[in-house]
């Protein structure tokens, strides 16, 4: 089995080594990951300018680009067959919730299931110092999970660990999305010059959605894991909004007499003269 290893905390990261290592009791293993921290990036693709990359070991390159440019590159370009499995971690803290939108670590899953590869993010909960031993485990029982059972169509799988001992977790736990919520999520300060500038920060003040969410798995002890789906539709609110249909299409009618109006109103006065 070929496997693509990637990450967002760039190729240095301890936690990728972890992965990859882990990684090759299951099949080969590529390593194509961005050549720094790109935290944060979220599905962002290099357009304007050209991507390098750079092999720095045998079926180990590092990319000047994203996490899905990484992706990109590696499944179209880069592997001389494209992988089987994406695996995209082991993050440095945990991707809970809302996260998922902002974490390029989970965008690397999201760009491998686009292209049609089994994908999964794996994120490790800590602070300062991180048991991605514990991360890797857990990674390769969901990796060989995965492989044995398929995933549903358009669908990728999020794993987050707590900081614990391997131990002392007490199981894994299939999650849904979690919203949070920041106290002052942005920080003003003034500078030397006394200008202005703003950090985006803040602290974590609460959650929400508690129901069988991934940050109550975390706070128990337990590994999340959540299935995501490409497909973000509301289905359930789409006859509700089909009624905006008529409403727009009339407002729209309205509208566009309106600004006929002053024109037509000019001829009219033309022919009168």
């Amino acid at each position: 089995m070929r496997i693509l290893v990637t990450n967002d905390d760039g190729i240095h990261s301890a936690g990728l080594q972890a992965l990859a290592s882990a990684m090759t009791k299951l099949g080969e293993v590529w390593v194509v990951a961005p050549d720094r921290e790109r935290t944060a990036v979220a599905h962002a693709v290099t357009l304007h300018k050209p991507l390098r990359v750079h092999a720095i070991g045998k079926r180990i390159y590092a990319v000047s680009g994203t996490p899905v440019d990484c992706v990109n590159l590696a499944v179209q370009r880069i592997m001389p067959k494209p992988p089987q499995l994406v695996v995209s971690g082991i993050n440095r803290g945990v991707n809970l919730g809302d996260d998922v939108l902002y974490s390029g670590t989970v965008s690397a899953a999201v760009e491998g299931t686009i292209l049609g590869v089994a994908s999964m993010a794996v994120s490790q909960e800590g602070q300062g110092r991180f048991r991605f031993n514990v991360g890797a485990h857990y990674a390769v029982l969901v990796a060989r999970l995965i492989m044995e059972e398929g995933l549903p169509e358009e669908t990728l799988v999020n794993l987050n660990i707590p900081d614990r001992p391997l131990r002392s977790i007490v199981g894994v736990r299939v999650t849904a999305l979690s919203r949070r919520r920041f106290d002052n999520p942005i920080i003003e300060k003034v500078d030397p010059h006394g200008r202005c500038y703003y950090w985006i920060a803040g602290t974590r003040l609460s959650w929400s959605r508690s129901k069988d969410s991934d940050h109550e798995a975390i706070a128990e002890g337990a590994v999340s894991l959540t299935p995501l789906r490409l497909d973000t539709t509301n289905y359930s609110a789409l006859d509700r909004f089909r009624a905006w249909e008529s409403i727009l299409q009339a407002r729209n009618r309205r509208s566009a007499n309106h600004r006929l109006s002053p024109s037509v109103n000019h001829r009219k006065r033309r022919r009168q003269t």
